[in-house]
């Protein structure tokens, strides 16, 4: 068992600023990129530390990418971090040509990812981006859901040549795993199971082991698994998943172009199986506290139950 079950919680937006503290110590070419949102992910704290490998642009994100695709150029490693709806569709000519077309290399940090953004309310609660990331060509695509996993993708997106896109909570997080664990295929199964596989991603795989307990009062067997890399996507686990012949996802995201469609086409391809999407449909986001908006968009422990048993009802006929 990888999951551990300490509900222990660490702010996100804390690590993010201290990883790039240790990049930037061992890397000059490390440059930390904000748009005026720096109090919002902490870097503010580490600017001193930093020095001249930190730029904060003002509202500009466009011209935040720009200024990437420019450093990357003349071989810096540019860090760009905004709230994810910035991150995503208010730049995205920006950040598919100036800086995949144009194969350059850049890790985006998108914060605030879905209900998350809490009382920053509908413009700010972006449930569609990673639907517009997986579609450009070569970005790598992840969602962290704790800490170590967020430390862990920086130092990845880092290491790796081209575009690396990671979506995160910016505040407290549970914590799941421990500080040695290893991440190496794109996805971690958490729990075993065989009625039926939870594939789950960022907030939402710690709702997905407190689903798999509820199953298990009554005797259903849960797997769960934490797909944190949507882009390239783990076949083999899904496969391994749909050896249940029942698979829910669940994401703070619209059930389109997230992690439900990611699974779904691999299913459709390799293994028809009977899959709900369990995701935000049809709605924008609004003001409310994380709780509550998890109940109004039905993204609930409680509906990855319901799922999960309407499944198996239709596995078993």
């Amino acid at each position: 068992m990888t999951y551990f079950p300490k509900k222990e919680v660490i702010e996100m937006r804390s690590v993010y600023a201290n990883t790039l503290i240790e990049l930037a110590e061992n890397d000059e070419k490390v440059i930390a990129l904000e748009a005026d949102l720096s109090s919002a992910i902490t870097t503010d704290k580490i600017k001193n530390q930093l020095k001249n490998q930190y730029v904060n642009l003002g509202i500009m994100e466009a011209e935040m990418i720009g200024t990437a695709a420019g450093l990357s150029v003349t071989g810096f490693k540019p860090f760009v971090h905004t709230f994810a709806n910035f991150a995503s569709r208010r730049v995205y000519d920006q950040v598919f040509v100036s800086l995949a077309y144009a194969q350059l290399n850049a890790v985006i940090l998108g914060s605030d990812a879905g209900v998350t953004a809490e009382h920053n309310g509908g413009t700010h609660m972006p449930f569609e981006d990673l639907a517009l990331m997986r579609i450009i060509p070569n970005n790598k695509v992840y969602e962290a859901s704790d800490s170590t996993l967020l430390r862990y993708l920086l130092h990845k997106g880092y290491k790796d040549d081209g575009l690396t896109y990671i979506r995160t909570i910016r505040k407290n997080a549970i914590k799941l795993y421990k500080e040695e664990e290893t991440f190496e295929t794109g996805s971690k199964l958490l729990r075993e199971g065989n009625d039926v596989a939870i594939l789950a991603s960022g907030i939402m795989v710690s709702d997905a082991l407190e689903a798999a307990e509820e199953l298990s009062k009554e005797g259903i067997e849960t797997m769960v698994i934490d797909m944190y890399q949507i882009k390239p996507i783990d076949q083999k686990a899904i496969l391994k998943a749909a050896q249940t012949g029942a698979i829910v996802t669940a994401e703070n995201h619209n059930v389109i172009g997230g992690l439900g469609s990611a699974v779904a086409e691999v299913l459709a391809e390799e293994a028809p199986t009977h899959h709900y999407r369990v995701g935000v449909r049809e709605k924008f986001g609004q003001v409310g506290t994380m709780d509550w908006l998890k109940e109004d968009y039905l993204i609930t422990v409680n509906e990855i139950v319901t799922q999960a048993k309407k499944l198996l009802l239709k596995k078993n006929k």
